[in-house]
């Protein structure tokens, strides 16, 4: 009953004084608030990027091989050394395919980027055009909406057809069915014979604005030079062989390039974890980081508090006397000012984790940035707003409960 008569007293006060008790829990609304948002959009990205971004971009359970590292930084190589290793060919596709004994998909893929003309004068620009082999298709979970795709003899005779994204289809053909007319890459004809089922897009671009053909036909002379592909990616079918996957990459690979065993490799194979490895990295040292700035918030927040409470203190300390006059006790009038000074804190967390969700709903909505609010994050500001609370209102609470009765009635 004490703790609900402290509860309503410090609530009454705060409404009596809206402003005062405005900035002295603005520290702890802005402390608690960037906690939500940030912890929010750090954690929603790592589930994006873990989840979504590798299945999209990497595919599930796949080793890539590529002439160097898709990450930040490569493997500790001289730029020039990198220059000089040579390129992946069609050749070294089909020995990885035909030796490996892990059970996998091993496919051929070569990326760019230009313009696609249809045969009605239309022209859609910035296109991502993708030289594949069929198996690419099932390891990226392609599936095709509208007509069919490429069939392995169309691939391995290299037949000029080609794929559409649901984006480039619309903004060549509008309402028209794409099926069997005529594209142009790069000036050479091709016959559209798909268009994919709608993917979205990542961090605010469209993965559907795209044209995909097979990785023999004359779109070898828009993304390599003639007989290279860009990278061979492999998918097991058994998710725990995944490392026996990659080893018996590199082995066939050292083996083709006969690299002595004290020489490094002069190509890359890894997974989509080696790939992102980096980004454990940057949000290791985020999570670490975010506390120490928040706390300086939530300091800064928590001596404003004790100041208030200092003065609340002093303008009653004449009330504080009549309680103890009347009986009360140093532990009731300790409680009673730990309570308000738990209740200004903790009503200031609960504005800073209503501002912080609705900032993280405001950024998920109206930006790229992927963001999740976990429970977890709201429980733990409004456990840092009592904490602060406590912190701050021992040293008044302390204070009031040592004053002598005498003293304080005779104060004015």
């Amino acid at each position: 009953m004490q703790f609900a008569e402290g509860v309503r007293l410090a609530l009454q006060q705060i409404w009596t004084e809206k402003l005062k008790s405005f900035f002295s829990v603005l520290g702890v609304i802005v402390g608690v608030m960037f906690l939500i948002v940030v912890v929010s959009i750090v954690e929603g990205m790592d589930r994006y990027i873990r989840e979504d971004l590798s299945a999209v971009v990497f595919g599930v359970n796949t080793v890539t091989l590529r002439r160097w590292s898709d990450g930040p930084t490569f493997e500790g190589s001289s730029d020039r050394a990198l220059r000089r290793r040579p390129r992946l060919t069609f050749e070294d596709w089909e020995a990885v395919g035909e030796q490996i004994t892990t059970a996998a998909s091993v496919g051929a893929e070569s990326q760019t980027s230009g313009e696609v003309v249809g045969d009605n004068g239309r022209t859609v620009e910035n296109v991502r055009i993708a030289a594949i082999s069929t198996e690419i298709m099932a390891i990226r979970d392609w599936s095709v909406e509208k007509g069919r795709p490429f069939a392995p003899q169309e691939a391995s005779r290299g037949t000029a057809v080609v794929v559409l994204g649901t984006e480039t289809a619309e903004l060549l053909f509008d309402n028209l069915d794409p099926i069997g007319r005529r594209v142009r890459i790069r000036g050479f004809p091709y016959r559209v014979v798909g268009v994919l089922e709608e993917q979205g897009s990542i961090f605010g671009q469209s993965l559907d604005n795209l044209a995909i053909a097979p990785a023999r036909s004359p779109i070898q002379a828009v993304t390599n030079p003639r007989g290279i592909v860009g990278q061979i990616v492999a998918q097991a079918d058994d998710p725990s062989e995944l490392r026996t996957l990659q080893v018996e990459i590199e082995g066939i690979m050292r083996a083709r390039r006969r690299l002595r065993p004290a020489e490094d490799n002069n190509f890359s194979v890894e997974t989509a974890e080696d790939t992102l490895s980096f980004w454990d990295k940057i949000s290791r040292i985020l999570f670490l980081a975010l506390p120490g700035l928040v706390a300086i918030s939530l300091v800064v927040g928590g001596i404003v508090i004790m100041n208030i409470m200092l003065v609340s203190v002093m303008q009653r300390t004449r009330e504080i006397g009549v309680r103890k006059a009347l009986g009360a006790r140093r532990r009731d009038i300790l409680s009673q000012v730990l309570i308000e000074s738990i209740t200004l804190s903790g009503v200031g967390a609960a504005l800073g984790v209503a501002v912080g969700v609705g900032l993280t709903y405001l950024v998920g909505v109206f930006s790229p940035l992927p963001a999740a609010v976990d429970p977890k994050w709201i429980a733990l500001g409004v456990s840092l707003g009592v904490l602060v609370g406590v912190t701050s209102g021992v040293y008044p609470a302390s204070r009031a409960a040592k004053l002598a009765p005498v003293d304080a009635l005779r104060h004015e």
